[in-house]
């Protein structure tokens, strides 16, 4: 068999274009959702997100803004900074771009942006919130994740999902979505031994680690959904999943390709999540 492909670029597409309807019926009531990210140095890759995400808000008619701190900006700078954009009632989501300087890497940055406009949903209060099955705001790359494989119409009640990687912005609020969507979860990491052993057992397959070609193909369970969070970059500039894409396909039943799968839906999932706080922090019913 050769798997059907989740087509990112197309579900976002079809997401940005509801988004587009929203923003408009938002603007006749005098409310233009606003998306600031606020960039503490300068890393090409990041650059290249930031690009992403403003560019995709125009689209929609998110008002957009960039705040560009210098790399040598102190973490008291950049507090200072997010504490005003907190104030500012034009602002309705703040996001944080990483990575950030070795010097804030140890700091809690998501904790000084306020619950409410936190949308990437990375707030100890929505990670809470979510943890009770009270969610606030999901991660954005969670929240697309569970957006891919809903459309490919399988089950997630009772189906057993196997999420490799447990960071805390990803692995681990993606797999709660999956446990409060009912189904049954399996946490690995990239030291799990016997990781096939674990794998195979996957209706619902989720990879984010950052080792590329870590699951191949025989290491799925036939017609399971596969989402390749993972992206990597080899030595020949070629971008790679975390999942050996060609050896997956004959096995799985729906798969991601990187790019094109996880990425276009995570910013579709943060514009989704700015458009929310912009209704939440006006009182307008959904």
């Amino acid at each position: 068999m050769s798997a059907k492909i989740i087509d990112g670029k197309a579900l976002s597409a079809k997401v940005r274009e509801e988004l587009k309807k929203e923003v408009e019926e938002l603007k006749g009531k005098g409310i233009t959702p606003g998306l600031t990210v606020v960039q503490v140095g300068h890393v090409p890759a990041s650059d290249l997100y930031i690009k992403m995400k403003t560019s995709a808000a125009k689209e929609v008619g998110i008002k957009d803004e960039l705040v560009t701190l210098p790399e040598t900006a102190s973490f008291d700078e950049l507090q200072e900074t997010v504490e005003k954009l907190n104030k500012d009632e034009s602002v309705h989501g703040i996001l944080v771009q990483l990575p950030l300087p070795d010097s804030m890497k140890k700091k809690r940055v998501a904790e000084i942006i306020a619950p409410e406009k936190d949308v990437d949903g990375f707030h100890p209060y929505n990670h809470g919130k979510n943890l009770i099955k009270e969610p606030t705001f999901i991660s954005a790359t969670p929240r697309g994740v569970i957006e891919l494989i809903q459309s490919t119409g399988e089950k997630i009640e009772g189906a057993h999902a196997v999420v490799v990687g447990t960071s805390s912005i990803v692995g681990k609020p993606t797999a709660l979505m999956l446990l409060n969507l009912h189904a049954t979860i399996t946490m690995c990491n990239r030291y799990t031994v016997d990781l096939g052993s674990y794998t195979r057992q996957a209706d619902i397959l989720v990879v984010a680690v950052g080792k590329p070609n870590l699951i191949t193909g025989d290491m799925i369970k036939e017609g399971a959904v596969v989402i390749d969070i993972g992206i990597n970059k080899t030595d020949e500039g070629k971008i790679m999943g975390d999942v050996d894409f060609e050896g997956a396909k004959e096995r799985a039943g729906w798969i991601t390709p990187v790019p094109g799968g996880v990425g276009p839906m995570t910013v579709a999932a943060l514009l989704e999540n700015t458009v929310l706080a912009a209704k939440r922090i006006h009182n307008v019913e959904d």
